[in-house]
């Protein structure tokens, strides 16, 4: 309900012929708390029609020199977003059911009470303040996921950014590869947000949150009674990001079976609801990520090869933050400014020369959300205006001798996450480049892959 002081905010301009009228719905919306207008001239309505600080328009239908409708049309030339709600005889309904058509918000039968007005008054304006936020928080959006919100500073990144402006627009899957932490969802949410589907839903789960039974009906919905505890109807996923996107997280870890069922709603496009009898087609472009090697594991009858060949449509590599330093200094200054914003109390802003230079030096094993949460922790421990050494995680404060050394920590570990702490080690030497690697190795990308995987058993 709007309070008094918001009601004589909003102006409710009256128009009518007859002036009696016009002067008593006036008079009693005045009374319950709008500031109102009248116009009866034809002049009259059309120039206080033309005034940006009119909130809402209340006007007869029919009427000598300018009528409802053309008042209609002129007020959604002058204020798209002003509703209009129509005053009419019995007689004039079909003209009043026009006016719907034309964009006014409601009509009403004469005589009615200025209550039943008011009412629509109200919602009118409630109505248009949901629609100025929802455009807002899309705005919003848009921005935090525009192409300018990934940090491409250094190659690998730059090819990243555009290999998804390139096709985005495009209806193929995509398959975004990478070790944890390096932000492919994110990534995943730029490409949705500036393609064709932006206006449509971008809907996001991580198929290694959820055992196998719940995930299949997160996916496809299912209907009342299909199972214990299905107590309502759900769509499911895929059916609330028709004509959106559908980001599938770790697709790594989901099971084979309902890698088949996937497989089959990526072929056919059609979804069945668990207990349905009927299915239903949807219109969902599929983004997935993995930081698992889904070759290796499709070799070891891990992963459906034929739902592999679907989800790679486009396959785009997202490089750990180790082979991308030169996006490392844009990366701390995004994270400070998120990090003051959420602890307004801070005084830091920004990381002495010692503290910087660790940042750099540091192999960030977690990549972009391991240096998050450690600016994050800077900003909320540090004392002056400088985050110090001691301010970082241990772990990324303390200083080996040399860089080049390959750390193997306290325990002796496996040969097989020696050799893809090596193979790691190599790429970045590499620049990031698995061509040059490989020759540098002597081995081909496939085996490369399979030094760098972190499934275990391989090799």
């Amino acid at each position: 309900m709007t309070s008094p002081r918001d009601r004589a905010e909003h102006v409710v301009l009256v128009v009518d012929d007859d002036p009696a009228m016009a002067a008593m719905v006036a008079e009693g919306l005045s009374d319950l708390g709008w500031s109102t207008r009248t116009a009866s001239r034809a002049d009259a309505a059309t120039s206080a029609v033309r005034d940006p600080s009119v909130d809402v328009l209340v006007t007869d239908l029919r009427m000598p020199g300018v009528d409802g409708i053309e008042l209609l049309a002129l007020s959604k030339t002058i204020a798209p977003e002003r509703p209009v709600v129509v005053m009419t005889a019995f007689g004039a309904i079909d003209t009043a059911v026009e006016s719907l058509r034309k964009g006014a918000y409601h009509y009403l039968l004469k005589p009615f009470k200025v209550a039943e007005l008011d009412l629509f008054v109200e919602r009118a304006l409630a109505e248009r303040e949901l629609r100025r936020e929802a455009r807002s928080l899309k705005r919003a959006l848009g921005e935090k996921y525009a192409p300018s919100s990934l940090v491409a500073e250094s190659d690998g990144m730059r090819e990243v950014k555009a290999l998804v402006e390139r096709v985005a627009d495009a209806g193929v899957s995509v398959l975004f590869t990478g070790e944890t932490g390096t932000g492919k969802g994110l990534v995943a949410r730029v490409l949705h947000g500036i393609g064709t589907r932006a206006a449509a839903p971008f809907v996001s789960l991580n198929c290694a949150a959820l055992p196998e039974t719940l995930l299949e009906s997160e996916l496809f919905g299912h209907v009342k009674g299909a199972f214990t505890g299905a107590t309502t109807t759900r769509p499911g996923l895929f059916v609330e990001a028709d004509g959106g996107t559908l980001f599938l997280d770790e697709i790594g870890d989901m099971s084979p079976a309902l890698q088949a069922k996937l497989l089959d709603v990526l072929e056919r496009r059609v979804v069945r609801a668990v207990g349905a009898a009927r299915e239903r087609e949807v219109d969902v472009r599929i983004v997935a990520a993995t930081h698992r090697d889904l070759r290796a594991r499709a070799a070891q009858s891990l992963f459906r090869e034929d739902l592999l060949y679907r989800l790679e449509g486009v396959a785009i590599e997202i490089p750990p933050l180790r082979q991308r330093r030169d996006d490392i200094p844009a990366l701390v200054t995004r994270f400070v400014d998120a990090a003051r914003a959420a602890n307004p109390r801070s005084s830091v802003t920004r990381f002495a020369r010692d503290a910087m230079d660790r940042i750099l030096d540091y192999a960030w094993p977690g990549n972009v959300r391991e240096l998050e949460h450690a600016v994050a922790r800077a900003i909320l421990l540090g004392r002056g205006p400088e985050a110090e050494l001691g301010d970082l995680p241990p772990s990324v404060a303390r200083r080996r001798e040399a860089r080049d050394v390959i750390d193997f920590g306290d325990t002796v570990i496996p040969v097989r996450e020696l050799q893809r702490r090596y193979a790691a080690w190599a790429l970045e030497r590499g620049g990031g480049r698995k061509a040059v690697t490989c020759e540098r190795l002597g081995i081909d990308g496939k085996t490369l892959n399979k030094w760098l995987s972190t499934d275990e058993g391989e090799g």
